[in-house]
């Protein structure tokens, strides 16, 4: 297979602080290019992300920062011209003037990809149009969406996309696996603060912490509050770069999943940090939503919890062999079904459909 010419509009690989997005991106970049596809990564040259990049120059496509929309348009438009597929991204700044734009410059397929499409929808229903608009929408090629399930069936039929496909999330096995490494807490957390998440963080996390004082809990993530009243027992990180990450999970006994309110109510919506953790082999505890088990089935590869007490009543009787076992069948779901070659494979599938050739390879299979 001759590789494609992918350019991608994202909001930042760089810079993974405060944002899912550039943990996505460095995956499923560092896979295409793998695959021998020439892909150009185009990230506007943020303060916010400037003075927080972890990654400044990745070792796979090629990056490129540009200063502003006119930047973009000036010394990007033959790249956007000449590419076989040009991806912008959800929360892309000028979003839908870079949409513009690269529906009336590029001359092979167009596509949106939503890292965010519950929330996506919302903002849309609100008559927010930050980073896209409805009308927009019909003219990408292909809509890839961070939510399977009915959503995509809305975006065709409602918002008139010619195809919605998802595109989850997904993990780099080679970097997020088992570890021998002492258990340091009980139960942890890595996210962003979010407030539609914070409620279910106090029941299913805070809670147990304050009733049992003498273990240890973790919250790692940026954004959170000083207001809120950490219990002496909860550990407080307040970024984790990626390379830490899978340390910080071998360290856990069990580590939480907190879903979004938007990703509740649209279902078929699992958070990067589900794969990322189960490829470390560390069990998860979960909050509930429609679709979950067709990412993983549920007791025997994740745990499920709807309050404190269900939470306690995991910690406390699940035995250790139990645990692992758990934490192994998570990880063999992972291997088998999302890896950041999955992804790869799932979007050479989507380009050849799209552009009426023969699939490239079957998204199931590696």
């Amino acid at each position: 297979m001759s590789g494609y010419s992918i350019v991608i509009l994202g909001l930042s690989i760089t810079s993974s602080w405060g944002n899912g997005h550039a943990v996505t991106f460095r995956a499923l970049v560092r896979e295409l290019d793998r695959r021998g596809h020439d892909v150009l990564f185009l990230e506007r040259d943020l303060p916010w992300y400037r003075s927080h990049r972890d990654l400044p120059s990745p070792p796979y496509g090629r990056t490129c920062l540009y200063r502003d929309l006119d930047a973009l348009r000036r010394q990007h438009a033959d790249a956007v011209s000449k590419a076989d597929i040009v991806i912008v991204g959800s929360y892309v700044p000028q979003g839908v003037e870079v949409g513009i734009w690269v529906q009336e410059t590029a001359r092979g397929l167009k596509a949106f990809y939503d890292i965010d499409t519950p929330v996506t929808l919302a903002k849309l229903a609100a008559g927010d149009y930050e980073y896209l608009r409805p009308d927009l929408i019909p003219g990408y090629d292909l809509y890839l969406s961070f939510t399977g399930g009915p959503t995509l069936a809305r975006l065709e039929d409602e918002f008139g996309s010619p195809a919605a496909r998802p595109l989850y999330c997904s993990v780099d096995p080679q970097i997020y696996r088992p570890m021998t490494a002492a258990l340091q807490w009980n139960l942890g957390y890595l996210g962003t603060y979010s407030a539609d998440r914070q409620k279910t963080l106090e029941n299913l996390l805070i809670g147990p912490a304050r009733k049992r004082r003498e273990e240890r809990f973790v919250v790692a993530g940026p954004q959170f509050p000083p207001s809120i009243d950490w219990p002496p027992n909860v550990e407080r990180i307040d970024h984790l770069p990626p390379g830490e990450h899978r340390d910080f999970y071998n360290r856990q006994r069990f580590t939480l999943n907190v879903t979004r309110a938007d990703m509740i109510l649209a279902g078929w919506s699992p958070s990067i940090r589900l794969f990322e953790a189960a490829a470390c082999a560390t069990p998860i505890i979960s909050d509930v939503w429609e679709g979950m088990e067709e990412f993983f089935e549920p007791k025997s590869e994740i745990l499920i919890a709807r309050n404190a007490s269900e939470v306690e009543e995991l910690l406390e009787g699940v035995s250790e062999a139990q645990r692992r076992r758990i934490g192994l069948s998570a990880r063999e779901r992972v291997l088998a079904s999302h890896t950041a070659a999955h992804r790869a494979k799932a979007l050479e599938n989507y380009i050849s459909e799209r552009t009426g050739g023969v699939a490239l390879c079957r998204a199931d299979v590696v």
